[in-house]
């Protein structure tokens, strides 16, 4: 696939549409020091089209969050001493994930053992008794990822429901064997969907996305981006972005694909403007529209 043109078509929007059909994220990020994450995320959902989005937040930084985004809503939630998630948001995050269409966990929520443990008891108790075509999907990244270190077997329920979207360090402490260069890199991708089968994004130069599929594993590289996006954010604006996909009804495949994509695609268009050294997640979000309503352009 070139870099111009996007593995999967951008989902269709109706006349009829509402912002309840477009997609109801629910972003689950930030701590003290991190509120940047959340919002990151958040607003990326909304600039991929998603209808509805809102933050769950530990309460000490909901103020902050208030101020710092218009469009998304807020849930303040209990928090640690160190402001992250306790372990008493639990229930109240689960009140919150009913009729959610997808979810977006762990950007900026800290490595603190009682978040961790929320994060392990939040996405293993939500989608333990459901069907695999019941539920929000899920994506997981960032300190949601670092909350399974070495336990990645338990991700397995996730499997067809969810993308997982690790950097190599993260990669390597949910268990997988990273190996130099591209084809080895690729292997070890393959390894680890092939053992535990959950669709995951590698990100890196020429992001990998590996899902398993009746005919076998699937594999795909993206091929838009630059140097420009190693940066702060940008990550959470990738989260933010596929979840959104995920809203709109892409599988998790799809999703991970078109969402790497558009990443790289407005990275590629926010480097002309500003340059790839200067470039900050917060271009991605400015330049995303552009991308996005030329593929509205081709597919309507």
């Amino acid at each position: 696939m070139s870099a111009i043109h996007p593995p999967f078509p951008f989902p269709p929007r109706e006349r009829t549409v509402h912002k309840g059909s477009a997609g109801d994220v629910l972003v689950v990020a930030g701590s003290r020091g991190m509120s940047g994450a959340a919002c990151l995320t958040a607003q990326a959902c909304l600039r991929t089209g998603a209808g509805l989005a809102t933050i769950a937040c530990p309460e000490g930084i909901n103020d902050i969050l208030e101020v710092k985004t218009t469009c998304v809503m807020t849930k303040p939630l209990p928090q640690t001493s160190e402001g992250g998630f306790a372990e008493a948001a639990l229930e109240p995050l689960l009140e919150l994930t009913a009729g959610r269409d997808a979810l977006a966990i762990g950007p900026g929520i800290g490595r603190g053992e009682e978040t961790a443990e929320l994060t392990r008891r939040l996405v293993l108790s939500f989608f333990k008794d459901l069907e695999p075509d019941q539920g929000p999907r899920l994506v997981l990244d960032a300190d949601g990822l670092n909350a399974f270190e070495g336990q990645a077997e338990a991700l397995q329920p996730l499997a067809g429901r969810a993308v997982l979207t690790p950097h190599p360090g993260e990669f390597q402490r949910l268990g997988g064997e990273l190996e130099s260069g591209d084809e080895g890199r690729e292997r070890a991708l393959r390894s680890f969907v092939d053992t535990h089968g959950v669709c995951t994004l590698l990100k890196g130069a020429g992001t990998l996305v590996c899902a398993t599929s009746p005919e076998g594993l699937r594999l795909y590289r993206n091929e838009t981006g630059n140097a420009g996006l190693a940066t702060a954010g940008s990550g959470d604006v990738l989260t933010g972005m596929i979840a959104a996909l995920l809203g709109q009804g892409l599988p998790p495949y799809e999703a991970a694909c078109l969402g790497a994509w558009l990443h790289g695609r407005a990275g590629d268009l926010a480097a002309r403007v500003h340059g790839m050294a200067p470039l900050v997640a917060s271009d991605l979000l400015a330049t995303l529209p552009e991308v996005i309503r030329g593929l509205e352009e081709r597919w309507t």
